[in-house]
């Protein structure tokens, strides 16, 4: 799905303008740990702070199953270098509509970043 690689393109990019024009304006964002945050606006603040914890944050999707509206991919998350460097095994369900993002959930274990960046 291009949406879903383009959004991809944009969290690597670190763009958050590009990344909130692939979003709907009642975009749901769902991390790892379940929380939900609610909206286009809430979610370009959320990205802008990740990227300011991350700096060198990405994503790269392997390979994307679809069916309608649905979405699942998966591949890895990545950040940092030397000692605090991490490498996760990810996956994330999306809801595209109308070539907008309406919701993106990560499935991934966050433990090995937080440790890794002392947080």
């Amino acid at each position: 799905m291009k949406t879903i690689t383009d959004f991809a393109a944009a969290i690597n990019s670190h763009d958050v303008e590009k990344i909130a024009a692939l979003m709907s304006d009642d975009h749901t964002f769902i991390d790892a740990h379940g929380n939900e945050m609610a909206g286009k606006e809430t979610m370009k603040a959320g990205w802008a702070s990740y990227f300011a914890v991350f700096s060198d944050y990405y994503i790269d999707i392997e390979q994307i199953f679809s069916r309608g509206d649905l979405a699942v991919a998966y591949g890895h998350a990545a950040a940092g270098t030397g000692e605090k460097a991490w490498k996760i095994p990810a996956a994330w369900r999306a809801i595209v509509r109308d070539g907008k993002i309406v919701l993106w959930q990560v499935y991934a274990d966050t433990k090995i970043q937080f440790e890794r960046v002392g947080t």
